[in-house]
């Protein structure tokens, strides 16, 4: 296939991907009209210009939000009851008060980051992401600190345990797809999270502070005295229960290779939803009832919680519509089979792909499988170390991360961001990411070789 007809797919398969999103952008940003009537229209537009029929429009589009929705919807809501649970117990001002007295307000940032890291290992990223705004938002508002300062290099670090490190969806099925060992992905994966985490993360933050907005009320409360506030262990133990119970599930299905009731138990009580279900009555009672509080006090804080995160879900359901639209259209397959005619070096085309793809859809789990069908065969050929491709995928999956990108809904509405501010602050971050993770991969490749 000669490059210019290559180079004519290419095109072709971006012009009405592009005018889509610039034209989803002016009725967002200029005509200022509602983010999830904003996707529906764009979705069904750029269905029509492919030529689809309505009906299959249609049902893409009532798959796309039923998709997104039914993962996320149970994960979000009690991640915001939870949330609004430990902001109103002072829990969230006692972890942070304890925080800084251990590492002093000037390192604040390194333990919220340091937090996020460990967290961000076992947990899906939404999950990661709710749990951790109570507390930067607590931090923020107690010490005067701007909340995309504080709160840019957290999502950071869980952005980036999302692309690169299992037990998450997407590097796990490549490491399977690509042969590669579990352990040694993970270890590689580690040199280069770290490091991407810390130039991503709080380096590129001391150019934001002078983000002064105000997030939202949902997770912030008043300040209580310290005999009001539950114990220190309380309150962790409370806070990060979805994390243990998630560990403690992905320990049994990874390394206890006969299963019994018990294992079964624990794998079925750390699945995400479930677990963030029994972390909310768990808090009911450890940060409500312990604390002397009626139930209807508690009822009405959940039901706040609820008001809150429901634009934020349409939001998302509205991204999930047009990724399904562009999965229907087939650009993502369109776009691999144009690149993947570029003779490069396979960590390179592993990355390239992945990330325009990620830019088309927004998905980074879509990216990363996408492309894992596309490279897999070089890998036997080429003698590259399946390991680092894994991670190379798994870092063009993360590239600029735009208005087709849950994540990017979700940090602008928490943080409460204009459409612009959240392109200089999480696209621009996950920008770096991706980047900084290409480049440890070349290093790691010639440290290896």
């Amino acid at each position: 296939m000669s490059v210019i007809l290559v180079a004519h797919i290419f095109i072709m398969s971006f012009i009405i991907l592009i005018a889509g999103i610039i034209f989803l952008i002016i009725l967002i940003a200029w005509i200022k009209l509602n983010a999830f009537l904003s996707f529906l229209i764009t979705s069904i537009l750029i269905g029509l210009c492919n030529q689809m029929p309505v009906n299959t429009i249609v049902n893409a589009t009532e798959k796309g939000i039923g998709d997104i929705l039914g993962s996320l919807s149970i994960i979000l809501c009690m991640g915001a009851m939870l949330g609004k649970l430990i902001a109103e117990s002072g829990a969230a001002q006692k972890i942070t008060t304890s925080l800084v007295d251990a590492f002093g307000k000037r390192y604040i940032m390194w333990a919220m980051v340091l937090t996020a890291f460990i967290v961000g290992i076992p947990l899906f990223f939404d999950v990661s992401f709710v749990l951790m705004v109570p507390l930067i938002i607590a931090v923020s508002r107690r010490y005067n600190i701007p909340v995309v300062y504080i709160g840019l290099p957290v999502v950071a670090a869980v952005s980036v345990t999302h692309g690169y490190l299992p037990p998450h969806p997407a590097p796990t099925a490549l490491v399977a797809q690509y042969h590669a060992d579990l352990g040694l992905t993970l270890l590689y994966g580690l040199c280069i999270a770290i490091p991407a985490v810390i130039i991503a993360g709080p380096m590129f933050a001391k150019r934001l502070k002078k983000y002064n907005n105000k997030p939202p009320d949902t997770f912030a409360a008043k300040e209580l005295l310290d005999d009001e506030l539950p114990s220190f262990f309380n309150s962790l133990f409370t806070t990060f229960l979805p994390v243990l119970l998630i560990a403690v599930a992905t320990f049994c299905k990874q390394f206890i290779a006969q299963q019994n009731i018990v294992t079964n138990f624990f794998i079925g009580l750390g699945n995400p939803p479930i677990a963030m279900i029994v972390a909310v009555f768990f808090a009911l009672y450890s940060l409500g009832l312990k604390q002397k509080k009626s139930m209807p006090v508690l009822m009405n804080h959940l039901l706040d919680a609820i008001k809150d995160i429901s634009p934020i879900l349409l939001i998302l359901a509205g991204a999930g519509a047009m990724k399904e639209i562009l999965t229907e259209t087939g650009v993502n397959t369109q776009i691999a089979k144009a690149l993947d005619n570029f003779h490069v070096h396979p960590l390179f085309a592993a990355w390239i792909i992945s990330a325009v793809i990620r830019i088309a859809l927004g998905s980074a789990t879509i990216a990363g499988l996408t492309t894992a069908g596309i490279i897999a065969p070089m890998i036997a050929t080429s003698g590259v170390n399946p390991c680092l491709m894994v991670l190379a995928t798994g870092a063009g999956s993360l590239i600029f991360g735009h208005v087709n990108d849950g994540g990017f809904w979700l940090f602008k509405e928490y943080f409460n961001l204009s459409l612009k501010d959240t392109f200089k602050t999480w696209s621009v971050m996950e920008t770096m990411v991706s980047i900084i993770g290409l480049i440890g991969v070349f290093v790691l490749n010639y440290i290896i070789h």
